[in-house]
Order: C-alpha cells, then structure tokens, then sequence
C-alpha cells in the first residue's frame, strides 16, 4: 500500500474485536490521530467499546467471521485492522485475506503466525534456533516417552483451553478426549499433543519487538505464574527471581527464535523457569499483543499499541536494545467474573455497580460499567488493573488497595480473591510458582466477623431509612422513627451468604440512632448513592447501590452483598431434594447416566460446555439416579436441576 511521505498508510483503524482490549486499542489509537472503527454482534449492543468507537459495525454473524470484518473495514473506509488478542488475532488466513484486500495488517505477518500458531511447528523452530524445550510427544501412544506428570495441549491452543494435567497413565485416555472437544470448540483444531509438567515452576515470557527492515529488540520479562485452570490472573514485570544474567540468557534466546522468524511488530516468546535449577524451557511464541502488556508498558514507558501502529505503517523502530530501561515494579491483576470458591466456575449477570475510588492511582484498563451485562457467549474479564510503584511491595499494596476500594455489585467476582493473592505473605516474598493457589489457598471470598457484619448491617438499615424519608410524599420533616409513645424498635433483616442478621434501631431526640449490637450511631450525611456513619466512635463512608432488594454496600475491606429479607415470603416451589444443578448457564455435551443406575462418588454424571471450556457436575456421594432432566445438545440456565440422585441407602421418604 502506498504510504503518505509521513510514513502513514492509514488515517482508520477498525479493531477486530470487542471489550476492554477494543477500548485500550482506542486509546492509543485515537491520541495517534487515527479514527477508530468497532465491530459488533447483538450481544454487544449495549457493551462500552462501540459506544466508544468514532463508528461501529455489526456482525451478523460474529466476531470470527473474518469476510464480514473485512466487509467492515471497507464501508468504513478503514485502512488497517488491529486484532486485538483471541479471536482472530493469530489466524494466519485472515491476516492473509487482510493483505489480499489491500488493507494494513497490525501484527506479524502471515506465514509467521501459521508457523507460531502450531506448537509442534513452534517447538520444532525453537530446536532449530537452539533454544531448550521439554521433553514432548506428538503422539499421545508415546506418553511413556514423556513421562508422568505430563500435560496434555492444544496445538492450536492458547488461554488455557484444551489443557489437562495428567498424573498417570488410566487418566490420560480422558484427558486426551477433553482436551480435544476442547480445542475443537476453542479453535477449531482437535489436534493434541503432550509434554513433560513440572510442578515447580514459574511461567516466565520475554515481550519482543520487531520491524520490517530487520530492526529486533525485547523489553524484558513478565512472570505470569500464578494461575488457575491454567489461565493466568496475576502478572508482573520484573520477575522476582530473574536476575540479569537470567534475563539477558532469556533475552538472547527471544531475539535468537524472533530472528530466525523474520519477526515484525509486537509478540511475545513465553518460557518455563524450573524453579529449583532455574533452567528455562520453550513453550510458545504469541505473534499479537498479550492480556498482560501493560505492566511492560508500566516499567519501560514504551506503548506497545503505538509501536505496532508504527511498524504497521512501515516505520522504524525508534530505539535500541541499549536505549531500553526498566524503571521500578509493575503488577497487574485480571478482574473475572467467576466464583473462586465454586472452582472459579464463571459467572454471568448485570453489573449493578462498578465504580474505581479515586485513590490510589492504578490502571484501569475495563470492557465493563454499571449496567453492562455479562453473558455465556464470551470471556467474562471484566477489566484488567494494574498498578506501577518504586517496589514490588509498593505496587502489590497499592493494587490491593484499589481492587478493595472498587465499588462493585451485581455479580459474583474474583475481587476478594485477587486481594488475598497480592497480601499473602508468600506472594509478598515471590514465592509464585505456578502451583501458587494449591498451595497457599487464598481466601475465595471476604470474611467478615459478627461485628464487622453488624456494622455493614447498620449502615445499610440508616441508608434504607433515609432512602424511605426521601421518597415520604407526607410528613417529611418529621424526624425519621419519630414516636410520641413508646413502640416498638424499628427493624430490617439482612442476608448475607448464609448469615442472617436483624438491624434494630431507635431514633433519639439528638438526632442519633441506638442501633442494638452495636451502640451509638450518628449519620452525618445521607445521599442515594452513599451514607456518612459513625458506629462506635468509628466513622466511615459507604457507597450503596440498590440492586432490586440486594444492597451492595462498599465497606473499607471490599463490596459486601446484603440481601433484605421480606417480612412475608410467598409460597414457592420447593427445590427438588438430592438435585443437581448447573453451576453456570451453558450446553449440556454429555449425560453420563440414567434413570435407576447407581453412581459413586466423584463420577461425572453431566458435561457442560460454557465459554469455551468444559465442566464437569460430579456426585459428591454415592446414590441411585431418581430423575435425569436435561438431555445432549440442551441449553440450560444457572441453577436449573439436572437430575436428581437418592443418595445411597436412604428411603424415598427420608
């Protein structure tokens, strides 16, 4: 394509790709002086990223339908795509069809995107390069050549999808058979291949930068070990165990591999660090911008989404491997919405509230506001958080403190967790090896004692009482709780979790409250979005949405959910006893037993499918099947009863 005599080929980028990775593309985007293009489907309508967007263009048929983006850019009047990253990020056909439509490709080109798109084919370049990988097979008939553990992968993988642990040999048949159904669904791809699993280790990459007359340099490292269901949540540059020589060895190789390639614009080569020896193995080379850029953007002050522009429109690097500093500590966070106390099972739902405290400064690069709805059709990361300071304790203080100060409601989140990661002792010392969570188990959830459950419960019961005296159309300035004889406390009930607490408070002629359990109270202001109390001489703001008859209420430690209780509960429908129901909406795959068949513990007895991955509803006793209600092929909500199990040795009518 013809470029302008300033080096730009294009004045429109459309991002191929939706949420927060669409919006932080804009930003840079738009401060360059591009216009910026967002393409949509229906479930998006009402997402942040097109409203975004200086034009949006909907999808019929979704995002990896790559003729209708291309369809897009061009009534658009688009000169570039940027992909962002999944989707159709590294799919060397399309980047290709991108090319052939006269349009300027943001990333790689296509041949090295087909050869780094396969695993096998990566690893055998990465041989060729010289640099070490672990002991693999192509062919799962060959695990003994491997050796257990071993990992099962997607050659077309990525994101932790089509990925299986396998410890012994009886597992591996299952293994394999998941992992394929897995990566069918995830990329279209069923081929498996295994590799050696090391327990202790660290999942450290080298980000790398390249342009197209053959300029090559890399800006250090990010350790992204700590994970679970082998998707990474926590990120950070530096690494706290690589040392220089460690980084330069690791360097080297990045750029040996990159070379070879004929590597242009942003990618990332991703290594294992034995945790013991410090030895590192290959894994993969990512040929597109990766979820956890930002903490090196935070610690070299380069912006990748701007070097990719620039390389895109044929310039030159503008710096040096020499030119290329670090400057303090970076850690970033993936905020999902997913419930790590039910296996970081996903989560869907509307986001009653989602509002950042204006302190401490962090990074919020968000795909989500109050309102935006959360479904089964996508990745459901809500946003990415990162946090710069002069330390690695510095930085893990201050994000813990800005994910606790986040007012957010609606849905079940990793928040709590994240927040227990980055204040653990052993995440404190770099002890984060990829087995972090296993073995130090951070709390899933925020606990709150009876007397912090109280407090939140009596700021809660002042806000509804100032909520009801907003909304009284008689005798408003009648003081709230106003008698002239002696009646009753007012009173409200609350559920929380499986607690259930009963706010009861008098008003008194001062104009304070008696709230019983926990003493004087004093409201010192009142708003709908907020209520100003002190408590026993402790005094504290806190942020409360309404959210039907759930409160979400933002406490110094985090959001806290409040459900009121109704003083009449109508009649419902009881729940079926000994019922198994779906932990998230998604498509039943397989049932796995029938009517009058006994179970043991621990067997499979329903496969889902949601968001890409599989899960399994496994019997936690051993029982006879009474009822099965879902077949194959069937979509089922959260919380609808699969089948329902006798547990063993009990009567009907037990």
């Amino acid at each position: 394509m013809t470029r302008s005599p300033e080096g730009m080929a294009f004045d429109t980028v459309l991002v191929a790709n939706r949420g927060e990775i669409a919006r932080r593309v804009f930003r840079t985007a738009r401060a360059m002086g591009y216009r910026c293009i967002a393409v949509y489907v229906d479930a998006d309508a009402g997402a942040p990223f097109v409203a975004d967007a200086d034009e949006a263009v909907r999808l019929e048929t979704g995002y990896l339908d790559g003729a209708a983006v291309i369809a897009a850019a061009r009534a658009s009047g688009a000169g570039a795509i940027h992909p962002g990253y999944g989707f159709l990020s590294e799919n060397a056909g399309f980047a290709a069809d991108v090319l052939a439509a006269g349009l300027v490709w943001v990333g790689p080109t296509p041949e090295v995107i087909a050869a780094m798109g396969d695993k096998l084919a990566a690893k055998k370049a990465a041989v060729a390069a010289g640099v070490p990988t672990l002991p693999s097979a192509d062919d799962p008939a060959d695990a003994d050549s491997v050796g257990y553990p071993l990992l099962v992968k997607a050659a077309a993988g990525g994101g932790g999808k089509g990925m299986r642990v396998v410890e012994s040999a009886p597992e591996l048949t299952e293994a394999v058979a998941g992992a394929r159904r897995e990566a069918l669904a995830g990329f279209g791809d069923d081929r498996v291949f295994l590799e050696r699993y090391v327990r202790r280790a660290r999942h450290v990459e080298i980000q790398i930068l390249g342009d197209e007359h053959g300029n090559l340099l890399h800006l250090g490292e990010r350790e992204c070990s700590i994970q679970r269901r082998h998707q990474k949540i926590v990120e950070e540059s530096p690494s706290p165990v690589v040392d220089d020589a460690l980084r330069a060895a690791m360097g080297e190789a990045a750029l040996a591999l990159a070379g070879a390639l004929g590597y242009r614009s942003a990618g990332t080569v991703e290594f294992l660090v034995d945790d013991d020896t410090r030895e590192f193995f290959f894994l993969e080379v990512n040929t597109r911008l990766q979820v956890e850029h930002p903490v090196t953007e935070e610690v070299t002050g380069i912006d990748l989404v701007r070097e990719q522009l620039r390389v895109a429109a044929g310039e030159r690097l503008d710096r040096t491997q020499a030119d290329v500093a670090f400057r303090g500590h970076a850690v970033e966070v993936r905020l999902y919405a997913e419930d790590p106390a039910a296996g970081f099972l996903p989560a869907t739902g509307t986001v009653a509230a989602f509002a950042p405290a204006l302190g401490p400064a962090v990074r919020w690069d968000s795909g989500v506001e109050a309102g935006s709805v959360v479904g089964v059709s996508f990745d459901p990361m809500l946003a990415k958080v990162i946090a710069h300071a002069p330390t690695r304790r510095e930085a893990a203080g201050r994000l813990a403190l800005a994910l606790e100060r986040l007012h957010l409601g609606g849905l079940t989140t990793n928040r709590d967790f994240l927040v227990a990661v980055l204040r653990h002792p052993a995440f404190l010392a770099g002890d984060t090896t990829t087995d972090f969570i296993d073995r130090h188990e951070p709390a899933a959830r925020l606990a709150l004692d009876d007397a912090d459950l109280h407090r939140v419960g009596a700021a809660a019961a002042l806000w509804i009482q100032g909520r009801n005296r907003a909304r009284a159309t008689v005798l408003r300035t009648v003081p709230a709780g106003w008698r002239n004889a002696r009646l009753p406390d007012s009173s409200v009930r609350f559920r929380h979790g499986d607690d259930e607490i009963e706010v009861r408070y008098r008003a008194r002629r001062d104009g304070t409250f008696t709230v019983r359990d926990v003493g004087g109270v004093r409201v010192h202001a009142w708003s709908p979005e907020a209520v100003d109390v002190e408590i026993g001489g402790r005094r504290a703001r806190y942020a409360v949405t309404a959210d039907g008859e759930r409160l979400h209420v933002q406490t110094p430690r985090g959001t806290v959910e409040l459900d009121v209780v109704p003083r009449f509960v109508p009649p419902g429908a009881a729940e079926a006893d000994g019922g198994f129901v779906a932990p998230m909406p998604g498509v039943v795959l397989d049932v796995r037993c029938a009517v009058g068949e006994r179970v043991t513990a621990g067997a499979t007895l329903v496969l889902l499918e949601a968001m890409k991955m599989e899960h399994h509803v496994k019997a936690p006793y051993a029982g006879v099947v009474t009822e099965v209600r879902v077949a194959v092929g069937q979509q089922v909500e959260n919380g609808a009863v699969l089948l329902v199990v006798e547990p063993e040795g009990e009567s009907p009518d037990a």
